[in-house]
This record gives C-alpha cells, structure tokens and sequence, in this order.
C-alpha cells in the first residue's frame, strides 16, 4: 500500500467512526462514533495495533467502533470522563433495506471483547437489539483513566 492510499485508507475510517482526531503523540483519540460497517472498523484498528499507539476513548464509541476492545490491547486503551460503550447484537441489512439479526457474528464478536467486558455484557442480558452503554464508574473499572 503506498502511504497516500494508506492516508485516504485512514480518513476515509475516520469519517465512517464519526469524529476522530488524527493521531497527535501516537495515539488515537474517538471523540464521537456512531459505529457502521464493521470493515472498515476492523482495517483501521489493525493498523492502530501495528503502529504502538494508544487509543483515547473520549466520546460516545458506539456498534463497530466497540472492536477497538478486541484489536487494540488492553493497555493501549484508556478512558476519559467523557467516554460511552455502546454495544448491541449484530445485524445486517438486506437488499430490501430489512434489517435482520446475524445470531452467529454475535456469538464471535461477544467472544472477542476482553473478559471483563463480555462479563459486563453478560450480565446485562447478552448481545440484543438494545443497546447497552458501558460509562461511568463501571466503564473506569475495567480501563484506566487517560493521563
């Protein structure tokens, strides 16, 4: 990949996570992610691993943008006041614009998120339609606080 496709690659992920600031002293910071499709997601996160940097949960980090959880390690994430988990059972959308549940990539996005997590959401019901926000004092148990 030649580093412009690499720089389109990124701001084009960027734009799908919702507001993301650029990486600024090697680190990536989600300020506010609706989630989306679950490819780009996945590409960008992978390159965020490869590259050392941390990541700055400072937002709502909603759907897809959550599989930073299972692509970047634990000690690379931390949390800031602000920051919201938003989880919800995977879906698809077919070419009639129905949405309809994929029971299976929920079972192996669940089993992706780090144990803590999965026990959070275990908790709460499991994966399902609803969302489920992970914030506040539960949030800073299970990822540190930025410095």
């Amino acid at each position: 990949m030649t580093p412009r496709t690499v720089m389109k690659t990124f701001f084009l992920a960027a734009v799908l996570c919702g507001t993301i600031s650029p990486p600024a002293r090697a680190e990536l910071r989600i300020l506010a992610s609706p989630g989306g499709a679950v490819a780009p997601f996945l590409e960008l996160f992978a390159r965020v691993r490869a590259s050392g940097e941390r990541v700055v949960i400072d937002g709502p980090c909603l759907s897809a943008c959550t599989l930073v959880l299972s692509t970047v390690p634990n000690d690379r994430i931390c949390v800031t006041r602000r920051a919201v988990l938003g989880f919800h059972a995977a879906r698809s959308i077919d070419r009639r614009g129905r949405i309809y549940a994929e029971p299976e990539a929920s079972r192996l996005v669940l089993e992706a998120y780090p144990a803590p997590v999965r026990g959070w959401i275990s908790r709460r019901g499991g994966l399902t339609s609803r969302l489920l926000l992970l914030r506040g004092r539960e949030l800073a148990a299970i990822y540190p606080s930025c410095r």
